[in-house]
Order: C-alpha cells, then sequence, then structure tokens
C-alpha cells in the first residue's frame, strides 16, 4: 500500500502535498469539487454477489459503475481499492496502456479520495474480482490524510470524536451502527403491524416529568420563558390516549437528562415509549418479549445472540421474579416484613447498602436490590412487585397498597425495559405530584414538579392503560456486544478538547 509521507524534496508536510495536488488537479481537469453527480449503478458487495461463480482468470462481459474512498494505491495507481457503503471491490488500470491524463490522474490520488469508476469485471488468476476501468473521475479530493490502519481502531477517543473516520478504518464500528437501524426498524414494523400508531410529542417542556431525572435546562427568548429538555415522553403520549387519536401509541426518540456519564450512561439517549388502553401490566410484558425478540432476529435470524462470552436467549416468555423474592434469595431478609422506613434502613445498613438520609422505605428497597441483585440477572428477567414508593405514575395492587403493578425488564445486569399499569386517578396523581414537589423544595434537584396541564388531562377522563419503555441504546449494546454506549451511538457527548 502506498503510503503518504512528507515529501523530502519540498519539505511539504501532508496537507500541504494533498494541497498541492489539488491545485494540478484543478489545473489539469478542472477542480473536483464541481462535479455534482456520477451516475453509480452499482455497489461493490452486489457484484460480489451477481459474479461470484467467476472463475479465476475469467472475464465478464459485465460492465459496472462504482464509486466509493479510495483505501489503498498499489503499483503506482495501477491497483486500487476502493470503499463504498457495501464493502471493497478491486480496480485495475494498465499503466502501461492508459492515457497520459489517466496516469497523471493516478499519480495525484491519495488515500481518502472519493471517486468513480466504470469498466469490465473479470476474477484475477488469484481469485480477486477486479474492475479493468476504462474511466476515472475524481468526485472529491480528501484534504486530510486518513488515521493510519491501526490508529483508527485502537485510539478510542480519537474514533468518537472524528467518527466519520472510525467508520471508514473500523468495520465493527459500521456493523454495529447499521444494526442498531435494523433494531430500530424491527421494533417499529412490530408495532405498526400491530396498529400502533407512531407519534411524536414536544422535545421542549415547560415542566420536566414523567420521571426522575435532572433536566438540561435553556431559554426561550421569543417568548421569554425558561424551558426544559424532556427527560421522558410519558405524559405527552398519555394525553394523546385521552383525547382518542388511538388507543396504542408509540415514539422512539431522543430523551436528554443532565447527569452523569458512564459506560451505560450518556447525557442524550434513545427510547421507545409504548402506551395501549384497556390493557395492564401484564400485556406490556407480552409487548416487551415481543419487541426484544423480533429486535434479535432482526440482527442475528434467532433469538439468542452472543453478548461478553455468554449466550443471551431472548425466546418469549422471559423469567420472571417478584423484587422482593430475589432480594431474600440473595441476603435471607424479606424486605416485605419491614414496614417502616427505619426497619428497612437498619436491614440495609446491616448489609452494607449505603442510604441517602432523605430516601423513604422504597428507594431503600430499591438501593438493596441494586446492591445486592442486579448484576445478578444476566438472562432476560422481569422484576415484579417494585415498591410503590418509587413508582408515582404506576396503580398499586388492590390487595397489596405497598407494591406497584410494575416491572422491569433486566439482561447482563442492566435495567433495559420499565412499564406499568398506568395510574388513572387525578385524585391520587395529584398526591404523588405534590409528594414530589415537596422533594424538590426539600432540594432533590431531579423531583420533578406538580404538571397541572397532566392533571387537568387526566381528569378529563383517563381510560386504563398499559404503559412501557426500552432503552434503545442499552438493548443495541446487548444485540450488538457492545461493551459501552459509546459504540453505539453514533456521535456521544464528549468533553470539548482543550486547545
Amino acid at each position: 500500500m502506498t503510503q503518504i509521507t512528507p515529501d523530502a524534496a519540498t519539505g511539504l508536510d501532508h496537507a500541504a502535498q494533498r494541497a498541492s495536488k489539488l491545485a494540478e488537479i484543478t489545473a489539469a481537469f478542472g477542480n473536483p469539487f464541481h462535479v455534482t453527480r456520477f451516475d453509480k449503478r452499482d455497489s461493490a458487495a452486489a457484484l460480489h454477489a451477481q459474479h461470484k461463480d467467476l472463475p479465476a482468470g475469467e472475464k465478464s462481459e459485465a460492465r459496472a459503475a462504482i464509486a466509493g474512498r479510495v483505501m489503498a494505491v498499489r503499483n503506482s495507481g495501477m491497483f486500487l481499492d476502493v470503499l463504498d457503503d457495501s464493502g471493497r471491490l478491486q480496480v485495475f488500470h494498465p499503466i502501461k496502456e492508459v492515457a497520459p491524463e489517466v496516469t497523471m490522474l493516478l499519480r495525484l490520488l491519495d488515500l481518502g479520495d472519493i471517486v468513480g469508476v466504470e469498466g469490465r469485471l473479470r476474477r484475477t488468476p488469484r481469485g480477486e474480482l477486479t474492475l479493468d476501468a476504462e474511466r476515472l473521475v475524481l468526485l472529491a479530493k480528501a484534504l486530510e490524510s486518513p488515521p493510519e490502519k491501526y490508529h483508527g481502531l485502537k485510539d478510542v477517543d480519537f474514533r468518537y470524536r472524528h467518527r466519520e473516520q472510525d467508520l471508514v478504518a473500523t468495520e465493527k464500528s459500521r456493523v454495529t451502527l447499521r444494526r442498531r437501524s435494523l433494531i430500530v426498524r424491527a421494533i417499529r414494523r412490530a408495532l405498526d403491524e400491530r396498529d400502533f400508531l407512531e407519534v411524536e410529542t414536544p422535545i421542549l417542556h415547560a415542566m420536566a416529568g414523567g420521571a426522575i431525572a435532572k433536566p438540561f435546562q435553556t431559554h426561550h427568548n421569543a417568548l421569554d420563558i425558561p424551558l426544559t429538555l424532556r427527560i421522558a415522553t410519558e405524559l405527552h403520549l398519555k394525553r394523546l390516549v385521552i383525547g382518542g387519536l388511538s388507543e396504542k401509541v408509540y415514539e422512539i426518540g431522543r430523551l436528554f437528562r443532565n447527569e452523569g456519564i458512564s459506560p451505560r450512561h450518556n447525557p442524550e439517549f434513545t427510547t421507545i415509549e409504548v402506551y395501549q388502553a384497556y390493557v395492564d401490566v401484564e400485556e406490556m410484558m407480552h409487548v416487551t418479549e415481543l419487541l426484544v425478540s423480533e429486535a434479535c432476529r432482526a440482527v442475528h435470524g434467532g433469538t439468542t445472540c452472543p453478548f461478553n462470552g455468554l449466550t443471551l436467549d431472548f425466546t418469549p416468555p422471559f423469567r420472571r421474579a417478584s423484587l422482593f423474592d430475589l432480594i431474600q434469595a440473595r441476603t435471607g431478609v424479606d424486605f416485605r416484613l419491614l414496614a417502616t422506613r427505619e426497619a428497612a434502613a437498619a436491614e440495609a445498613a446491616r448489609l452494607g447498602v449505603p442510604v441517602d438520609p432523605a430516601s423513604n422505605r422504597g428507594q431503600i428497597i430499591e438501593a438493596v436490590f441494586g446492591h445486592t441483585v442486579e448484576a445478578t440477572l444476566l438472562q432476560p428477567t422481569h422484576v415484579l412487585d417494585l415498591p410503590k414508593e418509587i413508582s408515582p405514575l404506576a396503580k398499586a395492587w388492590p390487595d397489596r397498597p405497598d407494591v406497584a403493578q410494575r416491572f422491569e425488564t433486566y439482561c447482563n445486569g442492566w435495567e433495559i425495559a420499565n412499564a406499568y399499569s398506568e395510574l388513572n386517578d387525578p385524585r391520587e396523581q395529584r398526591r404523588n405530584f405534590e409528594a414530589q414537589a415537596a422533594q424538590k423544595a426539600a432540594g432533590n434537584p431531579e423531583a420533578p414538579g406538580i404538571d397541572e396541564e397532566f392533571l387537568k388531562a387526566m381528569s378529563f377522563g383517563m381510560p386504563p392503560m398499559g404503559g412501557l419503555g426500552i432503552g434503545i441504546d442499552r438493548l443495541v449494546m446487548l444485540l450488538t456486544d457492545s461493551q459501552t454506549i459509546r459504540e453505539v451511538i453514533a456521535f456521544p457527548t464528549l468533553r470539548p478538547l482543550r486547545p
């Protein structure tokens, strides 16, 4: 492969060399950036598939026209490797036979340049499908050098900051992000086929709601009002069901939470939220299993996939287990018998679980679960019976008022879904909002206030319904064997480099 190095005679660095070559090309052929189109009739992958039976050493009468990025230059341009969005194809120029202007253009090509090539196909004696070029067009000049072969693979920070170069250099990055698209498409298709209506709700909110999280704050100049970026789509989606737009709605969209960054957390992330009238939490379990298993099928052809040395099995039905039973199995403590916050806090302290002094009984039980159980839930598991105190938008069981009709789905120790029978009593919902507002007044930045618009909508009459949220990014991580969320988000949030 031709390596681009500083010119010893001129002392020009990489960028200057490329600028000098661009000037030569422009003088001889015209400005390549003025080219507006190329009739790209074929893709590399399609040509490889169509001519897989062409014997070594044989020529085809088939003509082809490809376009893509120059990834390798060998023998002074006699051989080029051209990469498009489907793969690579070798291009051949018989240097002794081509016109002088083609020889000149080949001499001025650099790795990373965008070219269009037309010609006839053959398979070399060594078995490589090759396009014998009859026409070569420079479509764009790369004025920056691509990363060295291994630089784009090993320098993780560089990869995330310059995703366009990472995608060129790293096949796994291309595969992962394409699989993400397949996963979202499969989820959307599964819902559309069951008559769910896809909708869009506002990103700018007057008040953050639908979750407990610290929002990003902004300001609208024309209206001169403070606004927040949404932390959930829940409340607006419920209002659409209340209004009768559809009994089954969903939205796939970005959420924004002003929280920490970790291998599983990015300040902006994607979820799907699903709401269906006249069903309960039980139906939401079936919907969760449907969407997750269909997503797995879309990229693996079945309901199992590899992840970090494990084989994850997303075949419905998933395992179901009570949160209290799971804690008791790990600790020997039945928190159902601890009716007060003080008793729960004492047991948590004995187990070595740190507890916020302002936390309630449900939050303490949640902390114990996170500390002792979460990491053990490797295969898909619906965790049932979450405390009502941490479920302000969910109904309680009539015979167990301290337990919500709610589940969270875990896999590889990660929460990937959250669902419940939606609370539709506006009186109880107001009491819950007031309790959260009190927490906010006491200094909790994640607690929401009282959403009067949503309460008014509920008071108009909200049917019983089930609701579900799935974290798309974590699901993609599981289905692509990715260990960090930054691998599955094209442009993750990063701290700016200091000059």
